[in-house]
């Protein structure tokens, strides 16, 4: 009895990371799978070795977190499945509709309710746990803001990404031995560009694995059944599994549906988020990479679109609030693609100078509106869904 147990929880874990590896590879990879610069196979292939990698060097204290040290409840193999189950059920539903959601949250979530349903719930560490939450995206924000507002346009100058038509590497075999070379029309510039945007979303991975890897073992880790290192190589394997199979939907939907980001300020709001959610996994605090990026574009996008305004202004609410949108982040320099794989750059005629309000476009052009909509509440559903359902069964039904 004790080993089908001990299968089913191996199961159950592998179901979790499978559906983790399906949401994260999309808020990790879908910038640069929806600009073209990284197929979503190689995407796949990426995403599982940065997750180890982030899990092993850094999620070992998440895992600590998870399972020990936020509800002092036992962990029996039993409980281990159900809380497992919930998190993966919870997170299959956001993935069936294709829209990444707060692998954490819905992971706390799960034990929140178990431990709530027991009166076993360690309080201090769950408010320093939702502390973080409620901080970390407003850290975002306003990093993501000061950025938009003051640097953005020195650094559009400086980074904009271009995209030539061809390959942008070709294969020279006029020598014994093959050697890639850079594409007949590629620069050094779209080379080293593309090489850095594909080298932050391994960055972002590497964040997610960090802080990920526990929500698919920590209840295993906890009730002794496996080691730390084989309980990372599981999660990380699983993760992987999801990466190169269910991911294609979220992929999709980060680089294509939800909005036309220019590739300069995707790898501005990766940087910020997953230096974010790295620090976090390392302080042990399981971090919601999903609402930290999503405030990192907001506020960067309110930061480029309030250069004619006086921070005092839009705080007291003297003057016009301006309207934020992605045309606010747009690229100042020739041909800047963006993440839906268009151009976002006005012609030079049409250039203004920093500062002039005809650069400041209409909201309208931010996101889509049903597909935020549907980011926005199945982001708050999932995490709830796996809280309530965890509580119920824990509190009434009795063989728990």
């Amino acid at each position: 009895m004790v080993e089908v147990l001990f299968l089913i929880g191996i199961l159950v874990a592998i179901f979790v990371g499978f559906n983790i590896g399906g949401s994260s590879t999309g808020v990790a990879f879908g910038p640069a799978v929806g600009a073209g610069t990284v197929s979503k196979l190689g995407a796949a292939a990426l995403m599982t070795i940065f997750a180890l990698a982030g899990g092993h060097f850094v999620g070992r204290e998440v895992v600590k977190t998870l399972g020990s040290g936020l509800v002092e409840s036992e962990f029996t193999m039993t409980v281990s499945i159900v809380v497992l189950f919930f998190i993966g059920f919870a997170l299959f539903l956001s993935n069936v509709v294709g829209v990444p959601a707060s692998t954490s949250m819905t992971a706390v979530g799960a034990m929140a309710g178990l431990g709530i349903a027991q009166g076993t719930l360690d309080w201090e560490a769950m408010g320093e746990i939702v502390s973080w939450w409620l901080v970390s995206p407003v850290i975002a924000f306003w990093i993501s803001g000061v950025i938009g507002r003051y640097f953005y346009p020195a650094l559009v100058e400086r980074f904009a990404i271009p995209q030539t038509d061809g390959s942008l590497l070709a294969l020279d075999r006029s020598g014994a031995i093959p050697r890639p070379t850079m594409g007949e029309n590629t620069t050094l510039r779209e080379l080293v560009g593309t090489l850095l945007v594909v080298g932050i979303g391994c960055y972002m991975a590497f964040s997610a694995g960090a802080s990920n890897v526990a929500n698919a073992v920590a209840p295993l880790v906890g009730n002794g059944s496996l080691e730390m290192t084989p309980a990372i190589l599981l999660g990380g394997g699983a993760i992987g599994l999801g990466a190169f199979t269910i991911a294609r939907r979220t992929m999709d939907t980060v680089g294509n549906d939800l909005t036309d980001l220019p590739l300069l300020a995707a790898l501005l709001v990766a940087t910020v988020s997953s230096t974010i959610v790295t620090f976090l996994s390392a302080l042990g605090v399981p971090a919601s990479f999903v609402i930290i990026a999503t405030m990192s574009i907001v506020g960067l996008g309110w930061g480029r679109a309030t250069r004619t305004t006086k921070i005092s202004d839009t705080v007291t609410g003297n003057g016009e609030t301006p309207e934020v949108s992605v045309g606010a982040l747009t690229a100042d320099a020739p041909d800047a693609p963006t993440v839906g794989g268009q151009a976002g750059t006005p012609s030079e005629k049409h250039k203004q100078p920093i500062g002039e309000p005809e650069d400041i476009p209409k909201a309208a052009d931010l996101f889509e509106p049903e597909t935020t909509a549907r980011v926005i509440l199945t982001q708050n559903f999932v995490p709830a869904v796996a809280t309530l359902a965890a509580y119920l069964v824990f509190k009434f039904v009795p063989i728990f």
